[in-house]
Parts: C-alpha cells; structure tokens; sequence
C-alpha cells in the first residue's frame, strides 16, 4: 500500500522540487544553454519503491555527473532502500551519452556498472552484489538547466544463482539540474 501511494506521489513531489529549484540550479552557471554542454555538472535527485527479499523499500537517491564534452557525462549515482529488510545500498558509475543535436527530443545511451551491498538480514551477513547493464531513452524537455527524460534500465547480475533473477528491466524517469 505504502510503495503505491509513493509511486504516485513521487512524480509530484520531484515536479515542484524541479520547478521550485530550476532558477537556483543554473544561478552563476550561464544560464538555459548549460544542459548537456562540456564543462557543465549536473545533479539529480530520486523517490521510488522497489520489492526485494518479499519486502516493499522506499528509495532515496542522488547523482551526479560531469559533461567532458557536449553530450558526454560520466557521473556516480546512490541508492539506499529503507523501510524494509534488510536495507540495501547501491552505487553505480556510469557514463551517458546525449544527442543534442537532435531537435526537441534529445535520446541517449548509457552504460553502468552497480556495486550493492545488504545490511545483516537477521544477523546473516549477505554478499555484496555486482551488476552491469545498458539505459536508453529521452530527454523531453531542456530549459533553464532542467531537463526531464523517460526510458529503459536493463540490468544483468554477475555471478548469479538459480534462485534469484539473472536481469531486470525498468523503467526510467530522470529529473536533472545542470549547471
């Protein structure tokens, strides 16, 4: 109940954070031009829910990234999911790709690599977990240093056993500052 009521506020919530924090975001940094442009960082912030080990989490996340030339990012993002057991942990170095000579919609391509750790689950220490995968997707709008996309996460786990998922795919949606 708690993780559908979070879906549905989430993009609310994130929407005025976006709208109330667009100005202070690209203060000082040049202006709308800066999404996307070599030089330029950029910051996101994340709500969600997920489901793991028959529990519901809510998911709290930042990243941030760094454009080495026009469209290029490389950046890290965290995770943590709490408010279910055990709590889990995620850091994922990626890099990101944007067209942005594209009209309108601006796509992209992105690969990563996840490192997740598990709190003790009933005094059981669990191994952490390596993963890898692929996003795709859109950047629907660009302005004032705040962009808004939507697209896919595939993701495969290494060393993977008969019992769990090998891979997953999801969706994305990504609300970033950039100055």
């Amino acid at each position: 109940m708690t993780s559908r009521l979070i879906n549905k506020l989430a993009p609310l919530i994130i929407g005025i954070a976006v709208g109330n924090s667009a100005v202070a975001a690209s203060a000082g940094s040049g202006g709308p031009g800066t999404a996307f442009s070599k030089h330029s960082t950029s910051i996101g912030v994340f709500v969600g829910s997920g489901s793991a080990f028959n529990d519901d989490y809510t998911i709290l996340g930042v990243g941030a990234g760094y454009y080495l030339t026009e469209g290029l990012e490389i950046g890290v993002d965290l995770e943590r999911w709490f408010s279910g057991k055990p709590a889990i942990t995620k850091v994922s170095p990626q890099v990101r790709y944007v067209f942005t000579r594209a009209q309108g919609i601006k796509p992209y391509l992105g690969a990563f690599y996840r490192r997740t750790s598990f709190d003790d689950f009933n005094g059981v220490a669990l191994d952490d977990q390596d993963s890898f995968g692929y996003r795709a997707g859109a950047y629907f709008s660009s302005s004032n240093g705040v962009s808004v996309g939507a697209g896919v996460v595939y993701e495969e786990y290494r060393d993977c056993t008969r019992v769990t998922d090998c891979s997953s795919t999801s969706p994305e949606v990504l609300f970033t500052f950039s100055f």
